[in-house]
Formats: C-alpha cells, structure tokens, sequence
C-alpha cells in the first residue's frame, strides 16, 4: 500500500508561482497513474493534471500552458508547477495515483495541501 504525502502549497499573490510536490512511499513503477486534483470550498473535487503510464500528460482546461505536471521516479516525487495564478486556483490540492496489483485497482490519496491566492 502507497501513502502520499504533498508538500510546497501556501499563499501566493496573483501572477506568481507555486511548486507543490508529492512524496511517494512505494516505487513509482508500478503505477498505472499520477495525478493532482483540487477541491475549493463549496465545489466538487477537480482534476487538474495527471501522468499515464507511457508518459502521456493530461490537464484541465482551466491550467493548460500555466501548470505542468511531472514525475521523478529516482526521488518517487510527482510535481506539479504552477505559475500565473489566479484567485480561482485557490484549493486544497490533493495527490493521487493508482495501481493495479493481483487483478484489483487500488486508489491513493495524500492529504491535501492548501493553495491560497488572494483577489
């Protein structure tokens, strides 16, 4: 079993940057996928970006060309680069990745970590 743990969120004014990155306690090769959502107060938990098994990258239309997400599997990080923020980025943002392992998928979730940028 995987444990997720996110770290780099905090306050930022609009138009910076941000870098938040997840620590990833099991070998990320066996991984079918990484991800980051977020979840503002009063809305539903999003997708914002994820990594496919093969490399392939995906992300939400609201961050395309301001966040980017990546991988490290030497340090078992999974990053993601945030940069022209906005006040509507504000969230907890949360890692997940998943793995299928003995004929079953299993999903893993890190804590979450707050991303505040001030209108």
């Amino acid at each position: 079993q995987a444990q997720l743990k996110e770290s780099g969120g905090g306050l930022v004014q609009p138009g910076g940057s941000l870098r938040l990155s997840c620590a990833v306690s099991i070998s990320m090769h066996s991984l079918n996928s990484m991800a980051w959502y977020r979840q503002a107060p009063g809305k539903q938990r999003e997708l914002v970006a994820r990594i496919i098994s093969g490399g392939s990258t995906d992300y939400a239309d609201s961050v395309k060309g301001r966040f980017t997400i990546s991988s490290d599997n030497d340090k078992s990080t999974i990053d993601l680069q945030m940069s022209s923020l906005k006040p509507d980025d504000t969230a907890i943002y949360y890692c997940h990745a998943d793995q299928y392992y003995s004929g079953a998928t299993y999903d893993y979730w890190g804590q979450g970590t707050q991303v505040t940028v001030p209108s």
